[in-house]
């Protein structure tokens, strides 16, 4: 027995179709048109190293004491790019915390500072790293196509899209002076709907793990509001907050339930996938499950899933705040203070808003699927087969047999 998808697809589209329009009206409307973005007037060139020579700070070298240098050394370039390609120059030896480590033949990329009173204007910021992220990236690129094939191109098309949206829609829009949050909404459904109907197809499935994705980052965000609200954040929670708060007219706040709703939605639309994919190959494994049992069965699925995602959200964010924890920490605050204080108190955010948001996720996708899902795979009963029609045994060849029988036994 087949049942059309009409009644499936008409509630689908009435929620997809105009989520669709809204989001492409609001990336129209939010746009940006480039002029809250500032030009860097920094100007960096590359190099490479051709000798290094280290030399003790004697006491005539007040200012490098000062500056709390040791390594009062030389470092000869030849530059490779920029006004003075192809000659050669002097540098200090880099140093201080985080400064790099160069050597003979190290490819380098310069600081031109060509207004520098006193000195060289060349100053080493960093090494040349791009040829190693290509190899890098080619590495990743080869297995994701090696094992997912015609999926893994899709992921990584989607992937495409993720970075397109980020980098020419939500971040000049934010420096351009949109309010972050509506732009982080706007950029994180364009991302949604883009990312998973390439990566899984057009499909019913798809269309519900749309819908319960949109749901439960929906919930996310007033959960986000709300808590930052009530703890009184700000989002001016390190030097870089700071300063772009500073040099860019930019609602601090609104960038920070921005940043939750993003890194939020990474984790969601795993979820949702998951779920759909749970339900439907239960329901196409046991075309007798109902509704209920459907429910039931797949949401176990989704609490041991939410249990291992939920340990990875705290482990991200605490790896990348281990610094500034270890600062905190060791600032002999007691375990209350360091807790309340405002840069760990907005990591908390992240993880129990996007813990929260994840939770709502299995209840609310596992349900719509189970339904879509009912009406996609039927019940089938098997028709019973019919009876072979009853025959009239022959008598006489039996007494026949009797006959023989009685007379062997003779």
């Amino acid at each position: 027995m087949r049942v059309p998808l009409r009644g499936v697809w008409r509630p689908v589209l009435v929620v997809i179709v105009p989520i669709a329009l809204l989001t492409i009206v609001g990336m129209v409307l939010l746009w940006p048109s480039g002029a809250g973005t500032a030009a860097d007037e920094t100007q960096y060139v590359d190099a490479t190293v051709r000798t290094v020579v280290h030399a003790p700070c004697e006491a005539s070298d007040e200012a490098a004491l000062a500056a709390g240098r040791t390594d009062c050394g030389a470092v000869v370039l030849r530059v490779t790019s920029g006004p003075d390609a192809g000659q050669d120059v002097t540098t200090d030896v880099p140093a201080g915390p985080g400064a790099p480590e160069v050597s003979e033949g190290d490819d380098v990329v310069l600081l031109y500072l060509p207004d520098t009173p006193v000195g060289e204007p060349y100053q080493i910021a960093d090494h040349q790293r791009g040829d190693q992220l290509w190899v890098l990236a080619a590495a990743f690129v080869l297995a994701v196509v090696a094992f997912g094939r015609w999926r893994g191109l899709s992921a990584l098309a989607g992937l495409a899209v993720t970075f397109a949206v980020l980098l020419l829609f939500v971040v000049p829009a934010i420096l351009d002076g949109q309010p972050p949050l509506l732009v982080a909404i706007v950029g994180s459904a364009a991302i949604m709907l883009a990312v998973l109907y390439l990566t899984h197809g057009v499909g019913t499935s798809t269309s519900v793990a749309v819908i319960g994705t949109l749901t439960s980052l929906a919930l996310t965000g007033a959960l986000s509001w709300l808590a930052v609200r009530a703890l009184h954040l700000t989002g001016v929670a390190d030097e870089q907050a700071g300063y772009l708060g500073v040099t860019h007219d930019v609602n601090l706040q609104g960038l920070l339930l921005a940043g939750i709703l993003i890194g939020s939605l990474g984790v969601l639309d795993d979820v949702t996938v998951t779920q759909v994919a749970t339900v439907d190959e239960l329901a196409r494994a046991d075309p007798g499950y109902g509704f209920a049992p459907l429910y039931r069965a797949a949401t176990r699925v989704g609490r041991a899933h939410i249990a291992s995602v939920v340990n990875t959200i705290i482990l991200a964010y605490a790896g990348a705040s281990l610094p500034l924890l270890i600062l905190i920490t060791d600032s002999g605050q007691s375990l209350g203070r360091v807790l309340t204080n405002q840069l760990v108190a907005q990591e908390l955010v992240r993880s129990a808003v996007g813990t929260l948001g994840l939770i709502s996720a299995v209840p609310i996708t596992t349900a719509l699927a189970a339904l879509t899902a009912r009406r996609r795979h039927p019940t089938e009963r098997p028709e019973k087969p019919e009876a072979p029609p009853a025959t009239t045994p022959n008598t006489d060849h039996l007494a026949a047999l009797a006959r023989e029988d009685h007379d062997s036994a003779w």
